[in-house]
């Protein structure tokens, strides 16, 4: 496989081999490298140390500011200070409402694609877009430090991220400048770190329990050969150091009543990171109590005339060891149940582990290691790094190998570029994404869009733009004899192989039937480095854009499906519609036709698609109730 190096900016290969290494945290976020003197992996440090913390001052008509001076405004503009942004990343609007309340930022749904979204000054911000923030500022800081320019990285995520949330993470690097060689899991980057792996004479079976500021997650490893195996993972995307503090919130507002009028955002923030700190004393101070005076504003104070005014409360707050073990004690019990459960993923016991490491700066509670060497009495836990570097010096490890500058370790090839087939409209549907390891193979399922359809090309493409036109066409077949059936109702299963060797064999199937065929192609034959750099940087160049113009075409794709389905449930079942329901259909339907027609921006699409749903779903409904009826007509419940 051509393994290449560009230069965003000019589109010119490079002959610098920095590949940095990034750990992008919930918290704070590090950048490492390999010193080419020492031949180490080193956290990069500038005048502000080595952590960064993840937070984003967005100020009006400026740049955003990250790190340690965005996150002295939490108090003072907490509802432009952006923080655990990686707890946002892939998800939902509905799944991260919960925690809106200790957030000073205003989290909004959007309800042009119901992406989760971050409103400051009526401008919408995305948890894509706010990690780039993040990795650029990664990227100046190395940089600046190392006095070279750096186009390439490996970035680090949880084990336990689906796909939608490593999706993210690609496209924030590549919208920060980064060419992503690799997202590496977080606990294969810290076994790396304390050297696991290295000696590919030793096979090990290895724990990695690893607790962040907003991510937790457990995953067993089988190393052997240098090779490593993900035997179980398990882990929650929301749990990690955060919980504890808003325990320990939780604790002081319920022996405090006064705190229930502490509502203001920078109060609450102040109050968040109070309690942040009591964790961090106590975890190092066990035998101590922390105590400190809060001040606070509190709204509750009415005048005679019935106007709030807001006066400031001082009270002490206080916590101890015992406190914090019961605030935190939830979490610690979530944890344990992840580890019952990955050994039993794994079908190991306890005794099969042969190492565990400790990963995240949320690991040096006592409790955690207390509970470890009690569920695995015969091991010594590795912890002697510093927890929060250790997965960033792993990452440049892999970085380091990924540059071609050793070879201790065995990794499998890459893909240069995306792999995957056309759809509806010429969109790119991405099946093998740009730098997965080699052998892989993927399966995905489809359905047919017109009743009756017996044929169905298939037709794959090489590239990274959204749209098929823009990348390079490999090859193509047609799936023949697809039994006819009603649109949708066909399961046809497209599986994409690679082998170690690079080539490409296609699969299609109708699993009903089991009619097959299949091609073969090499994904490389014919690309020059050249070609592959171009269409690199064409991906890149065109991130934002390729963004718009799928979210476009998915829309039309929608419109046209919905204008097809309503027409053929006319068709078969008019006569349940009364004369003024089908002439309201058809007018909502030519309305959508119209606005298909004259190429409408998206926004009036999905209003289109919103005003011909509502009106037809009672009719669907409507059917479904004479079905049922239908069926037990005659019978006893």
């Amino acid at each position: 496989m051509a393994k290449i190096k560009i230069d965003i900016n000019s589109g010119k290969i490079v002959k610098s081999n920095i590949v940095v290494g990034i750990d992008l945290g919930t918290t704070n976020s590090l950048v490492a490298w390999i010193n080419p003197q020492t031949n180490k992996a080193e956290v990069i440090v500038d005048e502000w140390g080595a952590l960064l913390p993840s937070v984003i001052l967005i100020k009006p008509n400026a740049d955003p500011v990250v790190g340690i001076l965005a996150k002295e405004s939490l108090l003072d503009a907490p509802e432009r200070t952006i923080f655990s942004v990686k707890r946002l990343l892939g998800r939902s609007f509905q799944e991260i409402t919960s925690a809106q309340q200790f957030l000073g930022y205003n989290i909004v749904e959007d309800e042009i694609d119901s992406m989760l979204r971050i409103e400051i000054d009526k401008k919408l911000y995305n948890a894509v877009e706010l990690s780039a923030m993040i990795l650029r500022a990664l990227k100046h800081k190395a940089e600046k430090v190392l006095g070279q320019e750096v186009f390439q990285a490996v970035i680090s995520v949880p084990a336990y991220f689906n796909d939608s949330q490593r999706q993210a993470t690609r496209d924030a690097g590549k919208l920060a400048g980064l060419d992503v060689l690799r997202i590496i899991n977080e606990p294969t980057a810290a076994s790396l770190s304390y050297g696991l792996g290295l000696d590919r004479s030793v096979s090990q079976t290895i724990l990695v329990y690893d607790l962040g500021g907003g991510t937790f997650d457990i995953s067993i490893l089988q190393i052997e050969d240098g090779v490593f195996e993900v035997l179980a993972t398990q882990g929650d995307t929301r749990l990690g150091g955060d919980d504890i503090d808003y325990s320990i919130m939780a604790f002081w507002q319920e022996t405090h009543p006064a705190l229930a009028n502490c509502d203001q955002p920078g109060d609450i923030q102040a109050l968040r990171l109070l309690a942040e700190t009591a964790k961090i004393f106590l975890s190092n101070n066990t035998n101590l109590i922390f105590t400190e005076w809060f001040e606070f504003s509190n709204t509750s104070t009415v005048q005679p005339q019935g106007i709030e005014s807001a006066t400031k409360e001082k009270i002490e707050l206080s916590l101890n060891y015992g406190d914090l073990v019961n605030a935190a004690q939830v979490l610690v019990l979530k944890t344990q149940a992840c580890i019952v459960a990955a050994l039993r993923d794994a079908s190991l016991k306890p005794s099969d582990i042969q190492a565990l490491v400790l990963v995240g700066g949320s690991s040096r509670y006592p409790e955690i290691s207390r509970v470890l060497s009690a569920q695995f009495p015969h091991l010594i836990i590795n912890n002697s790094l510093n927890p929060d570097e250790v997965v960033a010096l792993g990452a440049a490890i892999e970085a380091d190998v990924l540059a071609g500058n050793r070879k201790d370790i065995l990794l499998l090839d890459i893909t240069p570029l995306g792999l995957g087939i056309e759809t509806a409209g010429g969109l790119m549907d991405l099946l093998i994404p740009r730098n997965t390891k080699l052998p892989c193979r993927v399966r995905r399922e489809y359905s047919t869009s017109v009743d009756g359809q017996i044929n169905l090309q298939i037709a794959v493409f090489q590239g990274e733009r959204a749209m098929v036109k823009e990348n390079r066409k490999l090859g193509e077949f047609i799936l023949k004899g697809i039994p006819a059936m009603p649109a949708g109702f066909p399961k046809i299963e497209v599986i994409f192989s690679v082998n170690a060797d690079g080539v490409l064999t296609v699969y299609a199937s109708e699993l009903r039937s089991g009619v097959s065929q299949n091609i073969e192609i090499k994904p490389q034959y014919g690309l020059s480095d050249e070609a592959l750099e171009k269409m690199l940087l064409d991906g890149f160049a065109n991130a934002q854009s390729d963004m718009q113009v799928r979210g476009l075409q998915e829309t039309i794709n929608e419109a046209q499906q919905l204008i097809y389905s309503v027409n053929r449930f006319i068709a078969k079942n008019g006569d349940m519609l009364s004369p003024i329901q089908l002439v309201d259909t058809t007018q909502r339907i030519d309305a959508l036709k119209r606005l298909l027609n004259i190429g409408s921006n998206k926004d009036a699409l999905l209003q289109g698609i919103t005003a011909l749903n509502n009106h037809t779903r009672p009719f669907a409904e409507n059917l479904m109730n004479i079905a049922i009826s239908s069926a037990l007509k005659g019978k006893e419940i």
